[in-house]
């Protein structure tokens, strides 16, 4: 163990002397590294970034059931699951197509329209200068880094607005094909409801009536003492006798549909609900704002990273250089 601490120590004193015999290439090298990278950081175009922060909805309907659950209220933020939604949401060509046409970021980014990998340089631009991140706490944060720090602000706060439009279209492409079934159920069942009562009003005019109506009939025949009237009630008694059973049947029928329809209103209703309502998916926790300082790039690290990185590649160099003589005069 000694031994190899000794060999460890006498290599880096070998190479420490090294640097020091080389030590003015090395500076040479290295300062002209942090010249050039001061230049270079100093023509860079400065980048600003701006950021919102939304918190998705535990819900996205209004419940119209008595056992509505706990978790649904509209009031409650959204978990794990609806976090990731939100996120897919947000990454969708949807929003994407929606915001690079409002903004025309194809011309923005410099991109030509005639360009045949247009489609592949607007995705790396827009993944270069558009990100969604799934914070701890269960938020999404939207960056979006721009040279023009105006823009970059309209943009997300843009996307924020989009999310709401977007997921309200998508569900609607789903529950306005349901609403359109219901509503066809529900004029079925209604117009099957109005035949049964038309049905009814024909026997009623006619004199048929439901069955305590009947026993009255034979009783008021019973009891009449002229022929006159022994004789309409007769007639009475005669049609509810013909007719009396198909009443019945429609009005077994008619409650029938009357208990249907509405266990059936409460189903029309949240159809109805979720198809021509539009609802708020996300709470904005922060909106985007103006920055008043440049996000990139940052000069000191550009400046370090070059030195340091001049000054390693300029000692590997050397000691090459070095190793490459020695190798020649023993050959």
């Amino acid at each position: 163990m000694s031994e190899n601490t000794n060999e460890f120590d006498q290599e880096r004193q070998t190479l420490l002397l090294f640097i020091w015999r080389k030590r003015k290439i090395v500076l040479i090298i290295t300062g002209l590294a942090a010249i050039t990278s001061l230049v270079i950081s100093l023509f860079l175009t400065p980048i600003f970034k701006s950021t919102a922060i939304v918190f998705p909805a535990a819900t996205s309907t209004v419940s119209f059931s008595e056992q509505r659950n706990a978790k649904a209220s509209s009031m409650d933020f959204g978990e794990e699951e609806q976090a990731e939604q939100l996120v897919q949401i947000l990454q969708s060509s949807r929003i994407r197509n929606k915001i690079v046409h409002q903004f025309d970021l194809m011309n923005h980014y410099e991109i030509a329209p005639d360009d045949v990998n247009k489609n592949f340089k607007l995705g790396q631009a827009w993944e270069n200068h558009i990100s969604f991140t799934r914070t701890r706490y269960g938020s999404i944060e939207i960056d979006v880094l721009d040279e023009d720090k105006e823009l970059a602000s309209q943009i997300a706060n843009k996307i924020v607005d989009l999310i709401d439009t977007v997921k309200n279209e998508m569900v609607r492409e789903r529950t306005v094909p349901a609403f359109e079934i219901s509503q066809r159920k529900r004029d079925m069942l209604n117009a099957e409801m109005n035949a049964i009562l038309s049905q009814m009003d024909s026997l009623s005019q006619l004199g048929v009536v439901s069955i305590e109506g009947r026993a009255n009939l034979f009783s008021a025949y019973n009891q009449s003492k002229s022929e006159s009237d022994r004789s309409f009630f007769k007639s009475q008694i005669d049609m509810n006798l013909r007719y009396g059973a198909t009443f019945d049947g429609l009005e077994t029928m008619r409650d029938e549909k009357i208990v249907k329809l509405s266990k059936f209103e409460d189903a029309y209703e949240q159809a109805e609900s979720d198809a021509n309502t539009n609802f708020n998916h996300k709470f904005v926790v922060e909106p985007a704002v103006v920055a008043d300082k440049k996000d990139k790039p940052k000069r000191l690290t550009i400046i370090l990273l070059s030195t340091i990185g001049a000054f390693i590649f300029s000692v590997f160099a050397l000691l090459i250089k070095e190793r490459i003589s020695e190798l020649r005069k023993t050959a």
